[in-house]
């Protein structure tokens, strides 16, 4: 079982036989450093894992665990089944869940012509669309757009539904959830849960073998427990659920939560059933405690935006990865890793990544994913920060999220335009930009919001495949009012700001 497996519903527990068969999981050095994942996310899977098997063991299974620092770990998944089958006598076949990941299942997929047993590998059975129905659903359609999938998810749950027909007449209530937080508005307290002792020693081990890897351990902020992850879940749903819609897409300095669940962690990792959770938010509705526009719109993330982007990530790997279609390769800029910046947007965004391994969905996309495009950083260099910084990413839900929606490296499979946007988008939706050493009203000239001029040179430089773009037509021709000297300056002050922060121009 994988560490993001830890669910007792998991496929290949299915028929397990707790009189003889043995349970391995293990912490390998192969999966925490194939990219040089956040400190803290290391730390949550594995005390998670370690959690799990403790669970597993006092419901009578045998579980062989492998600690990192076990003088005898082999380092890899593969070689640990290869020892366990060694040295367990009278194990006949091995039996796997399908990972998340394509490298990992195209390794697995050799496993039976390497080990000495037959392997079987199952389906992962705990997303509410299977991997052949999404396959059956996009067959013969030139746009896979989320909201008419995520229209047939609703129809197969049931969720949120009155027959046929949506609740409350709508499939989607985003129109009233992009609200600015005002500023007398106080967020709500959050479930942030202290370290155990077994958690402590997980960080310690963390600390000592991966030193030089991305974040902070401290604060610690996630539970490592299923009672934990349940109580999170209880907690978020009776408190902060009710406010999650209409500021879902605002953002604040010193407040990295806001209306946000944080169970992502725990749903992606198997620790919440992810449609139990969708079931219990829209109970709240249902009792007049939470409205509409804010169960639907939490809801959506989960049985829409989850299930879509996996359906994405298997139906078009392995060339979904190598995509860039418009032509982006600059490195990633050194910030990135540090937080150090004059641009206050993204200082607050990369600083809270690095301190809790986590950043809020407008935060991802408009924040750190809106910069890498507009700079035309590298996709494979984007993806693989994304993949690494987050307590929640996983390459199946990290990849369509920030390949397709944050870069439009994918040429509009997922999103019909970019989500770029401008310094004013920023300071609609946030407090950013009060005191920035940048001036948001600016678009050139001295103390201009890279954001301004950044924005209009990615129009100008990809007009001729926006312009009959219907979503981006407008914007073409804005562009095209301005005076040939006006788009001269953009040009240049674009292409001297990524020469200071250590990129030529596009």
């Amino acid at each position: 079982m994988l560490g993001d497996q830890l669910s007792p519903d998991l496929s290949s527990l299915r028929d397990a036989d707790k009189s003889c068969d043995v349970i391995l999981i293990a912490e390998v050095r192969e999966e925490a450093t194939y990219v040089r994942h956040h400190k803290k996310k290391i730390a949550f899977l594995f005390a998670a894992m370690r959690h799990f098997a403790k669970e597993l063991t006092a419901s009578g299974y045998t579980v062989r665990y492998i600690r990192l620092d076990d003088p005898d770990n082999q380092g890899s998944l593969r070689a640990e089944a290869a020892r366990a089958l060694e040295e367990v006598q009278g194990l006949d076949r091995l039996v796997i869940t399908k990972p998340g990941e394509w490298r990992l299942l195209q390794d697995m997929e050799q496993w039976g012509t390497l080990l000495p047993v037959p392997v079987e590998l199952r389906d992962d059975t705990r997303f509410i669309m299977p991997l052949t129905e999404f396959e059956a659903w996009a067959k013969g359609r030139k746009q896979l757009r989320m909201e008419y999938f995520y229209r047939e998810v609703r129809r197969k749950t049931g969720l949120l539904m009155e027959g046929d027909q949506p609740e409350g007449g709508q499939w989607n209530y985003d129109a009233e959830n992009r609200k600015r937080l005002p500023k007398s508005m106080v967020t709500p307290p959050r479930f942030l849960p202290e370290a155990d002792a077994l958690t402590r020693e997980v960080m310690a081990l963390v600390a000592e073998r991966v030193p030089d890897h991305f974040g902070d351990l401290e604060p610690w902020v996630f539970a490592t427990t299923r009672a934990g992850a349940e109580a999170a879940r209880d907690h978020f749903i009776a408190e902060i659920l009710p406010g999650f819609g209409d500021w879902q897409d605002a953002m604040a300095r010193g407040e990295p939560w806001m209306w946000h669940s944080l169970l992502s962690v725990y749903i992606n990792c198997g620790l919440l059933d992810p449609l139990d959770v969708c079931r219990r938010a829209e109970a709240e509705w249902k009792a007049g405690r939470a409205p509409l526009n804010a169960v639907e719109g939490f809801i959506r993330q989960i049985i829409g935006w989850r299930e879509y982007v996996r359906g994405i990530y298997w139906l078009k790997m392995p060339g979904y990865a190598e995509m860039n279609a418009l032509d982006a390769h600059h490195p990633l800029p050194e910030f990135y890793w540090t937080g150090k910046t004059p641009m206050r947007c993204m200082a607050e965004a990369i600083g809270q990544t690095r301190r809790y391994a986590y950043a809020h969905h407008i935060q991802r996309l408009m924040i750190t994913g809106n910069f890498a495009l507009l700079a035309g950083l590298s996709p494979a260099q984007v993806n693989e920060w994304y993949l690494l910084v987050y307590a929640d990413a996983y390459e199946w839900v990290e990849l369509p999220n920030t390949h397709g929606m944050a870069l439009h490296a994918d040429g509009g499979l997922m999103a019909s335009k970019p989500y770029a946007a401008s310094g004013n988008y920023i300071s609609k939706m946030s407090d950013y930009c009060e005191g920035c050493s940048y001036d948001v009203k600016r678009r050139t000239g001295e103390k201009a919001c890279p954001f301004n001029f950044l924005y209009w040179d990615f129009v100008d430089r990809h007009e001729a495949r926006f312009k009959n773009n219907p979503r981006m037509a407008v914007i073409c021709k804005s562009l095209n009012r301005m005076s040939v000297s006006e788009r001269a300056e953009i040009r240049s002050e674009a292409a001297g700001f990524l020469r200071e922060i250590g990129l030529n121009s596009p």
